[in-house]
């Protein structure tokens, strides 16, 4: 585990504790999993075989900060609008996806060297997050945790600091080579792993399955400050439908329990 992840993740724990103690929050843990739709530069841009085809799976383990209960004194906090409205959300996340090209250039009816060449390049890309998102709830969160079956939307923003690991290649043979690599990935593919920030936003809701477990939904965007997330980069001047950075679509199913 990288040496950077290990102090980052520290971090985040001391200053959950260090909050606790001092201003008497509550804690709520939980865990994350769904599929995640992966935008990249592998395929063509808004193509629905895309959007299907580059779908992978994440998994996380979620902790909240509960402004409105204090653990240490079975009781509610002084009631102002952020303790009753909002939480804060900490993240330990990983999602991976197995990538090729769609859309009309690799349709079957195209019989070019290039079609045969996108056709037979694959890639994968496996991330690693950890961030804080604020999560604002415009229900009262009191009531909510009083009330069994009850609901509770909420949207977040935040960021996330990643570890990605990508790998490009080609059926055809070691790719950069006329034979494998169509001439927009000339020397613009990697297997090298790095790391980015990313900004996080997410829409939800929460059922209230019992007294100290809640089951949740959400749908979350995360856009990556690079294009090299998926191992490919083409020079965005000369092919400017390539110019975007990475980004992912998850639909996260969620179990939350509350800490007393």
């Amino acid at each position: 585990m990288p040496k950077k992840f290990i102090i980052t993740l520290l971090l985040l724990f001391c200053l959950s504790n260090s909050a606790n103690a001092q201003f008497g929050f509550s804690h709520e843990i939980g865990a994350i999993v769904g599929p995640v739709a992966f935008q990249s530069d592998y395929g063509e841009r808004h193509d629905l075989k895309t959007n299907l085809g580059n779908t992978g799976y994440g998994i996380g383990i979620i902790h909240y900060l509960n402004f409105s209960y204090r653990a240490e004194c079975n009781c509610y906090t002084p009631e102002t609008y952020f303790n009753d409205h909002f939480k804060l959300r900490s993240e330990l996340s990983y999602n991976k996806t197995n990538l090729k090209h769609y859309g009309q250039w690799v349709d079957p009816s195209r019989t070019s060297l290039v079609a045969d060449q996108l056709r037979a390049m694959r890639g994968s890309t496996a991330v690693t997050n950890i961030g804080m998102q604020l999560e604002f709830f415009p229900f009262s969160v009191r009531e909510f945790t009083s009330t069994i079956g009850s609901l509770a939307p909420f949207i977040s923003l935040g960021g996330q600091f990643s570890f990605y690991d990508p790998k490009a290649w080609s059926e055809l043979g070691p790719l950069n080579t006329p034979i494998s690599t169509p001439i927009k990935y000339m020397n613009a593919t990697t297997n090298q792993g790095g790391t980015v920030w990313s900004i996080v936003s997410s829409v939800g809701c929460r059922y209230k399955l019992t007294e100290l477990s809640d089951l949740m939904l959400d749908m979350r965007l995360q856009y990556y400050f690079s294009n090299w997330v998926d191992g490919l980069n083409p020079d965005p001047t000369r092919y400017p439908e390539n110019r975007a950075n990475d980004w992912n679509v998850w639909l996260n199913f969620g179990y939350i329990y509350y800490l007393n």
